[in-house]
């Protein structure tokens, strides 16, 4: 048996260490699953696609070596952002894709996201991977390798759905990220002007990282609106799946905010619509999707997890407070950042300032992403014990189906294990000040309770 690095095999993806965890041999197994994969689903051929980092060339490589091996063609769509790998999937009609990124992590990092035969694979179906490695059951033949060009297949395609109604100047940071290739380009043919910061791909990153949900990694955008005459910025994450937004003077409009912007546009249109949201989104948004004549459904966390939901009921929109959001009307149902930001830039045109729109969006005193680190499998151990043993009183409601999330008249708390790192993910929110540190007592005297002498962050 050829036995795997077992902590690769993330919940939503494949992910490591670059010649540690990740190497290209491992990569070029994972490749060979996949195309076994395919052809039992009776799929013929997998695109390929990679972000800017390093060691995307030989890694891709190695990936679409095994894919041939199983005897499934590999069509190399390049150096392109993730959501272009997903589009080439529709565009080829190949119905499988593979990209090749490390997301936001760090530059030494490197990682799959796997969509075969319209299914994008999470839990089990990525730990099935690794068992059929190690069991050696693939599937042999001789697949062709051939290059395409879907690019401007895929910028035609925005420019034809999303129309602005009047020109915009904004900031555009790219973090020296994949988008940096596309995005400029993008937004310029819809009719902006762009104040481009780090649009240049640098596999470095030599400016910040590449994620636009820590406040900190915004800091260029904020300045570069105080010094230029541009409206507003935003922000793409390091493989352009994700979208940071930022008004004019310095606030950051969370992904749970942005998603109301969507909903009631989207649901202006589709009447009724199911709108879905993961469970570290703002309480304050079921209640606008309702007003807004639609149906909240809220989810687990988890861009593969999401996109399974959208796919199961049908729903026109979802989003997650990661920056992920998936529109299903007038698009195809993945998490694009640069469409994303296409959209929000098409009703922000409607008004003669973008600012007031985005200020006026319900807000409510809340903590960032707060992170317990803990030992590989404490996490789980820890929520499990506060399902079954945690007290929370004055909570209206206990909601399970990620972690624990406790509704209280006046406001929320959180904790979830983390399916990517060993952390217990925490997220506080409420109508004040004082009701968000009574939420957090709370918290901080059920988790004490179960995890004697648990180290908090807050």
């Amino acid at each position: 048996m050829n036995q795997l690095p077992a902590e690769i095999f993330k919940a939503y993806d494949i992910r490591g260490i670059v010649n540690k965890s990740l190497t290209a041999e491992v990569v070029r197994q994972v490749g060979h699953a996949l195309g076994s994969l395919a052809i039992e689903q009776g799929q013929t051929a997998i695109a390929v696609g990679r972000d800017g980092r390093l060691s995307g060339p030989e890694l891709s490589s190695a990936l679409m070596d095994g894919i041939c091996a199983a005897g499934v063609d590999a069509i190399d769509v390049g150096c392109v952002p993730t959501p272009l790998t997903y589009f080439a999937a529709y565009e080829l009609g190949c119905h499988s894709c593979v990209s090749v990124t490390g997301s936001h992590n760090p530059p030494d990092y490197n990682g799959l996201k796997m969509v075969i035969g319209g299914t994008t694979l999470a839990l089990d179906a990525i730990q099935d991977l690794k068992k059929r490695i190690e069991a050696g059951n693939l599937k042999h033949g001789q697949g062709q390798r051939r290059n395409a060009d879907i690019t401007a297949a895929y910028v035609d395609k925005i420019i034809g759905d999303v129309k602005l109604a009047r020109p915009m100047k904004i900031v555009m940071d790219c973090g020296n990220g994949v988008a940096g290739a596309i995005a400029p380009e993008l937004f310029k043919r819809l009719g902006c002007k762009i104040v481009p910061l780090y649009c240049e791909v640098d596999g470095n990153f030599p400016n910040h990282h590449p994620d636009p949900s820590k406040p900190e990694n915004l800091a260029d955008v904020i300045k570069a609106l105080k010094e230029t005459d541009a409206e507003i910025g935003i922000a793409f994450d390091g493989d352009g799946d994700r979208l940071g937004v930022v008004t004019k003077d310095g606030e950051i409009i969370f992904p749970d905010r942005q998603l109301m912007l969507f909903a009631a546009d989207v649901l202006s249109r589709v009447p009724g619509g199911q709108v879905i949201y993961d469970v570290k989104c703002t309480r304050l948004l079921a209640p606008w999707i309702r007003q807004h004549g639609g149906v909240p459904l809220m989810w687990n966390t988890g861009h593969a997890l999401v996109k399974a939901k959208l796919k199961e009921t049908g729903a026109p929109l979802a989003g997650e407070m990661s920056g992920h959001t998936f529109f299903k009307e007038r698009w195809y149902g993945f998490d694009d950042g640069l469409y994303t930001g296409a959209r929000l830039l098409e009703i922000l045109s409607k008004s003669v300032d973008a600012n007031p729109v985005l200020k006026n969006l319900p807000n409510a005193p809340s903590t960032p992403e707060l992170n317990i680190k803990m030992a590989e499998g404490e996490p789980f151990a820890l929520i499990d014990k506060l399902k079954v043993n945690g007290k929370f009183d004055g909570a209206e409601e206990i909601i399970t189906i990620d972690g624990v999330r406790v509704e209280y008249p006046d406001g929320f708390g959180l904790a979830r294990p983390s399916n990517t790192t060993p952390v217990v993910v925490l997220r506080f929110e409420a109508d004040n000040a004082a009701a968000l540190e009574r939420i957090q007592n709370g918290f901080r005297q059920a988790l004490n309770a179960v995890w004697p002498g648990i180290q908090l962050p807050f």
